[in-house]
C-alpha cells in the first residue's frame, strides 16, 4: 500500500473521517480523498474547493501538507490551512490545529491554544467523534496548570461568543 493509502486508512480507523459537507461542486471528506487513488487528484479536486473557502477542504488540504500528500511536506502550511477551516467552525480543521499546537508543528508549542481548538472541536463535532475529541482535549489538560485550563476555556468561550454575535 502506498504513503497516501495509507495515510488515508489510518485516518479512517482512527476516527478522523467527519460526515460530508456538500462544497459547491464536489463532496468533500475523508473518503473522497481515498476515493481518487492518488494525491494528485485528491489535489486538483480539493485545491480549488479550499480556495473557494470550503472549511473542509482547508482542513483536508491542510492535511494533505501536514503528510506530504501530493504536496511538499510542510507543516506551517498545513496550520495555515488548519487555521482557515477552524476559524470558520469546522471540527476537523479545529481538532487538527489543536494537535499541531499541542506537538509543536508548524507552530510554537501552545497548551493553552491546544486546549481551546480541541475544547471547540468537542464541542462542533459530530456526536461519532466527540468522544475521540475529548479524549485529546483531556490529554492536554493533563499537561496543564490550573491557570493554563481557565485560560484555555476562557479563549475557547469567547472565540464561541465572537462566532454568535456574526
Amino acid at each position: 500500500m502506498d504513503k497516501f493509502a495509507t495515510l488515508i486508512s489510518s485516518a479512517l480507523i482512527l476516527g478522523l473521517s467527519v460526515p460530508p459537507v456538500m462544497a459547491a461542486d464536489a463532496l468533500v471528506d475523508m473518503g473522497t480523498i481515498a476515493s481518487y487513488g492518488d494525491p494528485a487528484n485528491a489535489l486538483r479536486r480539493i485545491g480549488p474547493e479550499a480556495r473557494r473557502g470550503n472549511a473542509r477542504a482547508e482542513a483536508l488540504l491542510g492535511y494533505m501538507y501536514e503528510h506530504g500528500l501530493g504536496v511538499p511536506q510542510s507543516w506551517p502550511a498545513a496550520v495555515d490551512y488548519y487555521l482557515l477551516a477552524a476559524e470558520q467552525g469546522d471540527a476537523t480543521g479545529q481538532y487538527l490545529l489543536g494537535l499541531m499546537y499541542d506537538k509543536g508543528f508548524g507552530v510554537s508549542r501552545d497548551v493553552v491554544q491546544a486546549y481551546k481548538w480541541l475544547n471547540l472541536a468537542a464541542a462542533h463535532g459530530p456526536k461519532n467523534n466527540r468522544e475521540y475529541f475529548l479524549r485529546l482535549r483531556d490529554a492536554v489538560a493533563s499537561k496543564m496548570t490550573r491557570a493554563q485550563l481557565d485560560l484555555g476555556q476562557q479563549l475557547a468561550l469567547e472565540w464561541s461568543m465572537e462566532r454568535m454575535g456574526r
